[in-house]
């Protein structure tokens, strides 16, 4: 990728995103998230249509959800599997809405992804990949899968160190309902761009490196990278799935730094 050393993030911008209250709030929103991804894409010579968008929804109320999927919507993704779980049970109406777990996931909690996620990005121990599997296997079911790889070296994120990855990989392929679809890594959060963008080229450079000599059924075509304040730095390095939140339904309400990862009990990352 080329570098594009100018490309700011917005960390810093809390209340920059008026709450989205109407179906034509989401859409003009998603649609200016759309441009946005056209032109970082235009930037470094990619298609856009390499570049997945998965709106955020976590933290807000089932009533603007549905606003997300009457805008056109049809996965979400959401950071607390009970949370996402009780949002699931709740709207199963909406048959044709799917979902993505993006954020860090305790054993006990394997039984309620296994029940309605399509995808789950934040896979990091040989111990959620078992629960996950043997909860699948029960119901019949498989789940795509995104390796969390720690590319900031902050003690306070979850996610596996860059050396550990192929071990890890290596591992995989006996969960046979996990379908391993690439990494995911969460940036620092950080005003500095330049900071922000290694991190993302390191996974990039890791998944490079791996996709050569990856096992059997792991597959590494996707990066995860990037949300609402670095997205387009994301896109710039190799991204093509960003989880973007505020820029679509709107600032949460308490700024960035509260959702940031702090402590591992409170760690929450933000889209």
């Amino acid at each position: 990728m080329s570098m594009v050393s100018e490309t700011p993030t917005s960390h810093d911008q809390h209340g920059r995103y008026p709450e989205a209250t109407t179906v034509e709030d989401v859409r003009r929103n998603l649609a200016a998230v759309q441009a946005r991804i056209v032109a970082a894409c235009q930037r470094v010579g990619r298609d856009p249509a390499t570049v997945r968008l998965l709106p955020v929804s976590k933290t807000k109320p089932e009533t603007r959800l549905r606003l997300a999927h009457a805008a056109g919507c049809r996965m979400l993704g959401e950071n607390k599997p009970q949370e996402a779980y009780r949002k699931w049970t709740s709207m199963q109406d909406l048959t044709d809405l799917r979902w993505s777990v993006i954020g860090h996931l305790q054993t006990n909690k394997a039984k309620l992804v296994a029940r309605f996620a399509t995808e789950f990005h934040a896979l990091d121990s040989v111990r959620v990949a078992a629960a996950l599997d043997h909860r699948l296997q029960l119901g019949g079911r498989t789940l795509d899968v995104f390796v969390q790889v720690n590319t900031s070296g902050e003690a306070s994120k979850y996610g596996l160190s860059p050396d550990a990855v192929p071990a890890f990989l290596q591992l995989l392929p006996a969960f046979t309902t996990l379908r391993v679809r690439g990494l995911m890594t969460l940036a620092l959060f950080s005003s500095d761009a330049e900071r922000v963008r290694q991190c993302f080229v390191r996974l990039r450079e890791l998944r490079d490196r791996l996709r050569q000599d990856a096992p059997p059924g792991v597959v590494l075509d996707e990066l995860s990278m990037g949300m609402s304040g670095d997205f387009e730095i994301a896109i710039e390095e190799g991204a093509t799935v960003v989880r973007v939140g505020q820029a679509i339904f709107g600032a949460r309400p308490m700024p960035d730094s509260y959702y940031w990862p702090g402590e591992p009990s409170t760690q929450e990352p933000k889209t």
